[in-house]
């Protein structure tokens, strides 16, 4: 329990990646997320499954200092997860507090860093640990929502993991897609 309380406290302190909640509907909400700038590993990886195990290893080992400066970079949450048929890829944000100018440069070759572009997204929540399936039901969820509501979307479904392994209670996890927000209002 004690370690439970210092992983939570610890997880508060984390910097989360900004978005603005443009609307909240019961099931499901539209946030619009700025740039950001993301470290990246592509993959053949099909799975939730595979693509953790080695994605994570990787980006971790170059926000834990296998850069060119030796530099430790703060971890943040989301841990981005877009999972399909061609090219699966694993994305850790990158603080705010840094730009691609000032971060040291991976020394696998296979990080690459990058700036994300904008985007409204639809986001459906779930609770839990995350898996195959829980990522295809929440994602027919929330497509079946988007099609009920005419709201068009684009590009694949992707999965946002806010918290560390080790947590037990209070996950937080969420199913996101871009869509064609400027459309509807």
């Amino acid at each position: 329990m004690i370690f439970q309380s210092f992983t939570f406290i610890s997880i508060n302190n984390t910097e989360k990646q900004k978005y603005t909640v443009i609307q909240k509907d019961k099931d499901f909400e539209i946030m619009f997320y700025p740039s950001a700038v993301m470290a990246i590993i592509n993959s053949s990886a099909k799975s939730y499954k595979e693509l953790a195990n080695q994605g994570f290893r990787t980006l971790a080992g170059n926000i834990f200092g296998c850069n060119e400066g030796d530099t430790k970079i703060s971890m943040t949450s989301p841990v981005h997860m877009d999972i399909n048929d061609s090219i699966s890829a694993m994305s850790f944000v990158i603080p705010s507090t840094n730009t691609e100018s000032t971060l040291p440069r991976p020394n696998d070759p296979n990080v690459i860093l990058q700036k994300s572009s904008e985007e409204y997204v639809a986001v459906i929540r779930f609770g839990g640990f995350a898996s195959d399936k829980h990522l295809k039901f929440y994602t027919e969820k929330l497509h079946n929502i988007l099609i009920e509501k005419g709201i068009t979307s684009y590009g694949h479904y992707r999965f946002l993991g806010y918290n560390p392994p080790f947590q037990l209670f209070g996950r937080r996890n969420e199913i996101i897609v871009s869509v064609n927000w400027e459309e509807k209002q």
